[in-house]
């Protein structure tokens, strides 16, 4: 069976839509990802057949029937999170996350006894900086992007939009798709470009705070790191998941007769 992935733009829109401020269902983007993989089905009039052979958990299944989900458990949650690329997401690490780690910033439950689309926001966006970060300096960003953990109004930038912008901003700085970040000006004979490339990721990040007029000097420059460290968190989780083929392929084949 196919497993069906989505890029993180398309998991944001997918957010994006079901808290409301979507101009898509997420039908429709579940139906764009899978289209886009499957061109020659497609056109040879057999995308029936190769559907049927694509995995559906039961999280997808609900959105292909619904345009709307109140809530998800941890459980959808960590099976939605998986069908992202190049994520490794374990229901024991968010309970952990839920309970301890980051419980000020989670909280309980919102819809009910299920997770909001904020709180499953910033799930990703957790599941995301700790390729980079350990949990006391991801508490420390929150408290600069999200202050005061008990009410949302005061947030910097709502957890959705903030998964949103840096996902959006990745995939532009990757325009052939390669999972790598594209840096132009690379000089013939120049050692070094760690430079340049933290100044192009710099540079996106900074175009998309300045047009948000309703921050201050100050607050723009820390939604810019957030955006900053997000998107080579984002990087670091493409050359995570190679690591962890060539580790699991290595582990299972020794001393295979």
């Amino acid at each position: 069976m196919e497993t069906f992935t989505l890029t993180r733009k398309e998991m944001a829109i997918i957010l994006l839509s079901l808290n409301g401020t979507g101009s898509v269902t997420p039908l429709h983007v579940l139906q764009e990802a899978w289209k886009k993989n499957h061109l020659a089905d497609m056109m040879h009039g057999t995308s029936f057949t190769a559907f049927l052979s694509t995995q559906l958990t039961p999280v997808l299944e609900k959105m292909i029937k619904n345009d709307r989900v109140e809530g998800f458990s941890l459980q959808d949650i960590v099976s939605l999170g998986n069908q992202i690329e190049y994520t490794n997401m374990s229901l024991t690490s968010m309970q952990n996350w839920v309970k301890r780690d980051l419980k000020d910033f989670l909280g309980s439950p919102k819809c009910g006894k299920k997770y909001s689309i904020d709180q499953v926001a910033m799930l990703f966006i957790i599941d995301d900086l700790k390729n980079c970060l350990d949990f006391e300096s991801i508490r420390r960003l929150f408290e600069i992007i999200f202050r005061q953990p008990d009410d949302d109004r005061d947030d910097l930038m709502n957890p959705v939009d903030l998964y949103a912008a840096y996902s959006r901003q990745f995939e532009e700085l990757d325009v052939n798709n390669d999972q790598l970040l594209d840096v132009q000006g690379h000089s013939a004979g120049k050692r070094n470009h760690d430079s340049l490339t933290e100044l192009t990721i710099r540079q996106k990040a900074e175009q998309f705070v300045s047009g948000m007029d309703h921050l201050n000097p100050q607050q723009k420059e820390s939604v810019r790191n957030m955006l900053f460290i997000s998107m080579v968190s984002v990087q670091t989780a493409y050359f995570h998941s190679i690591a962890r083929r060539y580790l699991n392929a290595t582990l299972f084949l020794h001393s295979l007769n």
